[in-house]
C-alpha cells in the first residue's frame, strides 16, 4: 500500500500549481493533506475511485486536513475527543481491519514562541490519543508534525536552537512520543542521509539552496516495522513551501 502526506498551504492555490497532477501520478492508496485553508464547499474536487474525508478549522482561512483513500474505513474520527484540540481542523483517523491511519497539522509554537505552551499541551494529549490507539491495533501517522528531531533533520541547527519547530522542548516531545512505541519511517531507511528537507522558507532563495527542515513524518508503530518497504521524500514537487512525503507498506 502507498501512502503519501502533504502540507499543501492552501488546496486551491496548490491545486493551480500542479496538485492533480502529482496526485493523478503518484496513484496512492491514501493521499493525506494538512492546512487545507478551507471552508466546507470551497472547493470542488473530483477524484474519480477515492473516497474524501475532510475535517475543517472553525477559523476561516485556517489549518485545516484531508484524507482522499481507495479504501473505505470501518470507521472515521475527527478530532481527539478534547474540545480544547478540536476546533482547529488538525487530525482526522481513519479506522481499518488490520490498522488505525492517523493524519494530523500539529500545532506551530510561532514566533518569539508565542504558543509554544498550547503546543506543548497538545503534544501531551495527542501522545496519550495514539497510545490508546495502538493498545487496540499498529497505527501509520501522518502529517505536518512542525518539528525538526535532530540536528540532521535541518540545514541550520546551531541558530535555530531557540526558534519554533527546533526547541528543546519539542524535539523531546518528539523524543517522547517515539519511545511510547514508534518508529519514524525516513530514519529507519535513512539514519545518517543528510539534506533529505520537506519544507523551506519562501525567503531568501532557501528552496534552490536547499537550506530546509524535514518536518513532514510517517512514525508506524513498532510491530509494522517488518511491513516497512520504502520511505520517500519529494523535494521535486513543487506547489507549496512543503513537498509530499511517502511511504510503502506491504500489509497483512
Amino acid at each position: 500500500m502507498k501512502f503519501i502526506s502533504w502540507n499543501v498551504n492552501g488546496l486551491r492555490a496548490c491545486v493551480k500549481k500542479g496538485f492533480l497532477d502529482f496526485f493523478q501520478t503518484i496513484d496512492a492508496d491514501f493521499f493525506c493533506i494538512q492546512e487545507t485553508k478551507l471552508q466546507e464547499g470551497q472547493i470542488n474536487l473530483e477524484l474519480e475511485g477515492y473516497y474524501q474525508y475532510w475535517n475543517y478549522a472553525q477559523k476561516k482561512g485556517y489549518s485545516g486536513t484531508a484524507i482522499f483513500t481507495k479504501h473505505r474505513p470501518t470507521s472515521v474520527f475527527y478530532g481527539i475527543n478534547l474540545e480544547e484540540h478540536d476546533q482547529e481542523g488538525r487530525t482526522i483517523t481513519l479506522e481499518y481491519d488490520e490498522f488505525y491511519l492517523v493524519n494530523v497539522y500539529t500545532p506551530n509554537s510561532q514566533n518569539g514562541l508565542a504558543r509554544l505552551p498550547y503546543r506543548l499541551s497538545w503534544e501531551r494529549d495527542f501522545r496519550h490519543y495514539l497510545v490508546e490507539l495502538n493498545k487496540k491495533k499498529p497505527v501509520i501517522l501522518c502529517g505536518d508534525l512542525n518539528v525538526a528531531h535532530q540536528p540532521i533533520d535541518l540545514k541550520n541547527p546551531k541558530t535555530n536552537q531557540k526558534n519554533a519547530g527546533f526547541t528543546k522542548e519539542e524535539r523531546e516531545e518528539m523524543t517522547h512520543l517515539l519511545s511510547e512505541g514508534f518508529i519514524d519511517s525516513f530514519r529507519y531507511f535513512f539514519p545518517h542521509q543528510e539534506g533529505c528537507y520537506s519544507w523551506w522558507s519562501y525567503r531568501a532563495n532557501a528552496r534552490a539552496k536547499n537550506v530546509g527542515w524535514r518536518i513532514d513524518y510517517f512514525l508506524v508503530s513498532n510491530r509494522l516495522k517488518e511491513s516497512l518497504q520504502t520511505a520517500t521524500i519529494y523535494p521535486e514537487i513543487l506547489g507549496s513551501d512543503h513537498c509530499p512525503v511517502g511511504l510503502t507498506l506491504t500489509i497483512k
